[in-house]
This record gives C-alpha cells, structure tokens and sequence, in this order.
C-alpha cells in the first residue's frame, strides 16, 4: 500500500516466536466468496484503516512457521495498491501500531524476507512510470 513514495507497515500484536516485535505489511486469509485481491484489499483496510485500489500483482510467497508446537504452512499473494483515503488510527486490534515509512527503508526494516522482496518488486514497477 503505497502514498508516493511511502509505504504503510504495521507491528501486529502477536510478537515473533523470540517475543520481538515485528514489522510487517498487512496480510490476512480469504474468507469464502472473496476472490485473493478482494480479502487483500479488505484486510488492508482493516489492519491499516486505510482505503486504496488495487495497482498490480507483485508475487507469491510461501512459508511455514510454528506455533502452539504446530507447523503451519502459508501461502500469501502480494499486491500492490495505491493510497485513496482512511486513517491509520482506524485499524482493528490485531494490530499495534500503523505508520507510513519510506519504500527504500522498508526494503530493509520489514521483519520478513519474503515482504522485503516484495518491497523490491514494488519500487521496480513503481519506477517503470517515472
């Protein structure tokens, strides 16, 4: 989720397996009916609280973590959209803090390897209409 050349992150509430805090893009799971851009765009809309259009598909990630002593495979589509409007104190409360940051820092700073990744692919296409 883009606003020129910022991107939104948020710290969710459940902290990583060691108890640090992460940074990350907001994601979240299709509900039925939802096609993957429509659960997409809902949940950035209820991490973030903010409202945005969809811009492009970035790519696929797929990983596994653990908890509760579980392995739980996961498959996330990335996308990019734009900025239309909301507010960042509008975000539900699985979600700590949302802030806007640079695109470039956030190619650094996301928790996740996969979300740095697709930080990359958004500053390419973004710098493909320049």
């Amino acid at each position: 989720m883009v606003r020129g050349d910022e991107v939104v992150v948020i710290v969710p509430t459940r902290r990583a397996a060691d108890g640090s805090r992460v940074l990350a893009l907001p994601k979240g799971h299709v509900d039925p009916g939802e096609t993957p851009l429509e659960a997409a765009q809902r949940e950035v809309r209820e991490e973030t609280g903010i409202v945005a259009e969809p811009v492009e598909e970035l790519g696929e990630s797929r990983y596994w973590y653990r908890r509760d002593g579980r392995t739980i495979g996961k498959r996330v589509t990335f996308y990019l959209f734009e900025h239309v409007g909301g507010d960042t104190e509008d975000h539900d409360d699985e979600v700590e803090e949302v802030r806007w940051i640079p695109l470039a820092e956030a190619e650094s700073a996301l928790s996740h390897t996969a979300e740095r990744e697709m930080v990359t692919l958004a500053l390419a296409y973004l710098a493909k209409d320049r």
